[in-house]
């Protein structure tokens, strides 16, 4: 698994190792949950990283300070140099004269970590919802839409979940669920969001996109719970979602994790949905806004004679450091 993770490029899930575990034909998808009770053992007893596996933001602490090993006058240079490139840093609005504003929500930590370099490029944020997003996440993404919408841009909402029937109703049900919370208020006086003009597209995981590029379909339905929609015992096995998800594709289900295995088929999946709203020439567009950042500082900084100070102000630091 340690060669494997190379090819792999970036970290996976214990989930995610299953599906790039059952591509390489060493596991088949009846192992996926000894496989990822195995490899939490191997990271507990030192033979795997204990950080080998991508883990939740939520979960990691916050707080934490290490000491600068750095001279102050290292660290100050550091700034000063930081300060000469500030054009790079600083955040224009990038959604100025744009049409639409797009945020992402997906199912799994897998598919973040896929989409995530792809949505920064587009500054599109996206979050992990695992399973029904809570109360916060949703005013907070709601927050933005409706500052979008002041601003007089259409506001879409992109989402990729697993294919089941809970995963399709998840999709169904986001407009439901950002109307609960569109009483809302927040404690600085901001008002919550009215989702009816939202755009919500479900752009994965598809059964076409499964079929297509041979994704592996698990044969069950069983929930995180252990229990099985297919079996007539389940309390919601006679519901609608799961009866009409039955008729068209069968007791079988396919999790979104398993878009790790075809990572370029998956990002550009994740790519073309978004430049059906954006447009191709996106990224053209977002670069000339940095330009005009790097031209406008860039002339102040040579008007001012402030390029130049700060120069001699590096030149002085390194001088003083190396003596």
């Amino acid at each position: 698994m340690t060669q494997l993770a190379d090819r792999v490029g970036m970290k996976l899930s214990s989930r995610g190792w299953g599906y790039q575990l059952e591509g390489f034909r060493f596991i088949t998808k009846a192992d996926f949950d000894k496989v990822e009770a195995l490899i939490n053992e191997c990271r507990q007893n030192g033979l795997l990283p204990v950080d080998f596996v991508a883990e939740e933001d939520a979960r990691a602490f916050s707080g934490v300070e290490t000491s600068d090993t750095d001279s102050p006058q290292e660290y100050l240079g550091r700034w000063i140099k930081a300060t000469l490139k500030a054009e790079e840093e600083y955040t224009p609005d990038w959604w100025e004269d744009e049409e639409y504003y797009l945020q992402m929500v997906v199912e799994k930590i897998d598919l973040k970590t896929l989409f995530e370099p792809i949505c920064k490029e587009h500054h599109i944020p996206i979050a992990t919802s695992r399973g029904w997003s809570s109360l916060l996440q949703r005013a907070d993404y709601a927050r933005r839409f409706s500052e979008a919408e002041d601003q007089g841009l259409s506001c879409v909402l992109l989402y990729c979940g697993d294919h089941d029937p809970d995963g399709l109703r998840i999709s169904e049900c986001l407009r439901d669920n950002l109307e609960q919370v569109q009483n809302a208020v927040w404690s600085d006086g901001t008002e919550g969001y009215d989702p009816t003009d939202l755009t919500i597209d479900r752009f994965g995981l598809n059964a076409d996109f499964v079929e297509q590029n041979h994704l592996t379909w698990i044969d069950n339905l069983i929930t995180g719970s252990g229990k099985d929609l297919a079996s007539p015992s389940h309390q919601n096995h006679n519901q609608p979602y799961v009866q009409e998800y039955l008729k068209k594709f069968g007791a079988r289900k396919c999790e979104a994790n398993a878009l790790v295995i075809v990572p370029d088929a998956a990002q550009n999946l994740c790519r073309d949905t978004i430049e059906k709203y954006l447009d191709s020439d996106a990224l053209d567009r977002f670069e000339a806004k940095r330009q005009e950042i790097r031209d406008i500082l860039t002339d102040f900084k040579k008007k001012t004679g402030l390029q130049d100070t700060l120069e001699k102000s590096l030149e002085l630091i390194e001088k003083e450091t190396q003596e």
